[in-house]
């Protein structure tokens, strides 16, 4: 934690010491950390749901075995796209997209359960980080182009 401490503080005076962060550069985080906070929460829900999911197979209902892997699955996904996209990492069209094809997957597979309220939380949770990776995705992609414009 220190050592992390110490790294934002050494990131910090840089910045300082290059003319500071511009309005663009503001609005450049705000769209990672939006993404960043889509995937931590679906995260959440999907570490959620995968303990629900266990519970129903551990009652007898076997048909929960398959969304209890792609909800573990996909909580991995997300919290790695939510680090990734947190720092604004260089493979985050990577993960952006790994990240909304997993969240496609198990929204899938939880909508198969419509009348269990947590199925169905999850679910909605998966599409809503979809939708935000890949409303990244095409930040990135435009944003990379208006780069390369730029030099």
């Amino acid at each position: 934690m220190r050592q992390q401490l110490t790294c934002t503080a050494v990131l910090a005076v840089a910045l300082i010491l290059a003319g500071g962060v511009s309005r663009a550069d503001h609005e450049h985080h705000a769209e990672f950390m939006k993404c960043a906070k889509a995937c931590s929460d679906c995260q959440r829900e999907c570490d959620s749901c995968s303990v629900h999911c266990a519970k129903m197979v551990a009652e007898g209902k076997k048909d929960h075995l398959e969304t209890l892997k792609t909800c573990q699955d996909c909580a991995t996904h997300c919290a790695a796209a939510a680090a990734i996209m947190s720092r604004k990492g260089p493979f985050s069209d990577l993960i952006c997209t790994a990240c909304a094809e997993a969240c496609a997957r198990c929204g899938k597979a939880c909508e198969k359960f419509p009348d269990d309220k947590h199925m169905k939380q999850c679910a909605e949770e998966c599409r809503k980080c979809e939708k935000a990776c890949r409303e990244m995705l095409k930040y990135v992609k435009a944003h990379t182009k208006t780069e390369k414009g730029s030099k």
